[in-house]
């Protein structure tokens, strides 16, 4: 069983209806926007969850209220499950849906899913990179932090981690980054993916081997060619 080839089917067969839900944003606390499609997504899985694999615990942007107690579980499951809610509710197709499967801290198996765009990558998968120049950024630098940013050929920002992950994996990207710090459910499929695809990966200035990171932490971090 492959659960994150589960969770494709499972969005490919909803996604009309996660679709018709982009103007149902409500904004939280953090100034950041959820939707009703947000929601529907992650319902989908935790009940995909329950039904099939009950032994797992879910980690997940939008229900905090549980990720610390579920992060000491044997089994966990990572997920965010719209990332780039931003450019969901804009009305943009570059979001995206992440999902990491963990057992005694070890990784298993991860996907990237762009369902707008129907791209889908997830452990296993096998394709041609491409060779690119483009350095791609993260949404969450301000003004300043671009400033600083070392000289690139050029530069993409997105706002959608899932999407410029797939693109670093694929080749499409030569690097992308985050100076600024993301959490777990951004950033472990794509992290995951780039060690399988043999790229280099460091969080907070470190090697990254794979291990399942703390949720209620940010985490910096780059990917790009060896």
């Amino acid at each position: 069983m492959s659960i994150c080839t589960d969770i494709k089917e499972i969005i490919i067969q909803h996604l009309p209806a996660i679709i018709k839900l982009r103007d149902t944003k409500i904004l939280k606390e953090d100034n950041s926007f959820v939707s009703q499609g947000d929601l529907l997504c992650e319902q989908l899985i935790k009940s995909y969850i329950s039904e099939w694999c009950p032994e797992y615990y879910l980690i997940s942007e939008e229900s905090p209220e549980n990720n610390m107690q579920n992060y000491v579980q044997d089994h966990v499951i990572v997920l965010d499950p719209i990332d780039g809610t931003e450019n969901f509710v804009s009305g943009l197709k570059e979001w995206g849906v992440a999902v990491s499967v963990y057992k005694n801290g070890i990784h298993q198996e991860s996907m990237l899913a762009l369902p707008e765009l129907d791209n889908y990558l997830i452990t296993g998968d096998r394709f041609n990179r491409f060779q690119s120049r483009i350095a791609g950024i993260s949404s969450s630098l301000s003004q300043e932090d671009i400033l600083k940013l070392e000289p690139g050929f050029e530069y993409r920002i997105i706002g959608c981690c899932v999407y410029n992950m797939y693109n670093v994996i694929t080749g499409s990207f030569a690097t992308f980054e985050n100076p600024k710090g993301a959490k777990v459910w951004d950033i472990l499929p794509g992290l995951n993916l780039a060690l399988e695809n043999n790229l280099s990966v460091t969080v907070n200035q470190t090697t990254y081997y794979g291990q399942l990171l703390e949720p209620s932490q940010k985490y910096r971090f780059k990917i790009g060619e060896k």
